[in-house]
């Protein structure tokens, strides 16, 4: 059984996230501004914004969103970072958060995060490192106060030596929060490192593997794409499985560069057979520009085919 998910942003439907620049905290600043003030408000704006998701998501049947790794702007920021304790509506944030874990669960809306590139786990540089882990603690409280269950990540770079590279991985994984470490996931990408490579280090680590498909179509590996399908879903354990793809943007006789990049949206052949025949609910992102328009478009490809999708239940 098959649940879409739908990835941070709108290109039709008015539903809007809010984010700043340190650049215009600045400015703000210099008018003798409390930038807390302002980034209360588009923290509220942004509460608000992700309750009209998930009821879109729940009314239209795509049972995952990807929250966008800026819901609370700027917070990690070294000199604009914050607690949420500092903020003027902190009490209020706290309940708007529970009300939307509630919420996801009754509209049946599974939410997870993404971080951005930059955190890069097994950098050879201490301060990427010593920010990553920042950011993903960020990642740990936000999950944990809106119930996402997924922090997926990269494996990172492979330095001239992915051996030593996967081993600066699991050292570092040991200084993650409990509550990043009971979430991460780690996903193949196309530059570097493939599925095979990946999988032993989600074996040691007890954390499950995400598999890209696009990502494995564009940097191959021994395996196929059934093997790779089937070694993912031992990963999991007692999680919902999750998968990704996209379709590229020229196709795929395209030029390399563009190969890689994402069309606006999913071409239906592009979904491997091997997904269908699994049994137990999986969670595919659809990564494609044209957002929730690419994911009722494929829905309804789908629908025409017979896939058995999962059922979306809004609880009373």
């Amino acid at each position: 059984m098959i649940r879409l998910a739908l990835c941070c942003l709108f290109t039709k439907e008015p539903i809007k996230f809010r984010t700043t620049t340190v650049r215009y905290l600045s400015t703000l600043e210099k008018k003798s501004i409390d930038h807390l003030e302002y980034i209360d408000e588009l923290i509220c704006a942004n509460l608000s914004a992700l309750s009209k998701a998930i009821t879109f998501c729940g009314k239209n049947r795509i049972g995952s969103f990807r929250i966008n790794s800026d819901f609370f702007p700027i917070y990690t920021h070294p000199e604009y970072g914050y607690d949420l304790k500092d903020l003027p509506s902190y009490q209020q944030i706290l309940l708007e958060c529970s009300d939307l874990k509630d919420k996801a669960v009754n509209f049946g809306v599974r939410l997870t995060f993404h971080p951005d590139q930059f955190v890069v786990l097994n950098s050879l540089r201490r301060d990427v490192v010593e920010n990553s882990i920042k950011e993903l603690s960020y990642h740990g409280v936000l999950s944990e106060l809106v119930g996402a269950d997924v922090i997926n990540i990269h494996g990172g770079g492979g330095y001239g030596n992915k051996a030593e590279a996967i081993l600066r991985f699991k050292t570092h994984f040991k200084y993650l929060p409990t509550s990043v470490q009971q979430r991460l996931t780690v996903e193949n990408d196309d530059r570097v490192f493939t599925p095979e490579e990946l999988i032993p280090l989600c074996h040691q680590l007890n954390i499950p593997f995400v598999y890209d498909v696009h990502h494995h179509r564009c940097l191959k590996d021994q395996l196929s794409i059934k093997e790779a399908t089937q070694m993912a879903l031992a990963t999991w354990n007692e999680r919902e499985p999750l998968f990704h793809i996209s379709s590229p943007k020229c196709g795929w006789e395209g030029p390399p560069a563009k190969i890689r990049q994402h069309h606006d949206f999913i071409d239906i052949n592009d979904f491997p057979e091997e997904w269908k025949a699994i049994s137990q609910q999986i969670t595919i992102d659809i990564e494609a520009k044209a957002k929730e328009c690419a994911v009722l478009d494929i829905y309804k490809k789908m629908e025409i085919n017979r896939w058995k999708m999962a059922p979306i239940c809004i609880k009373n």
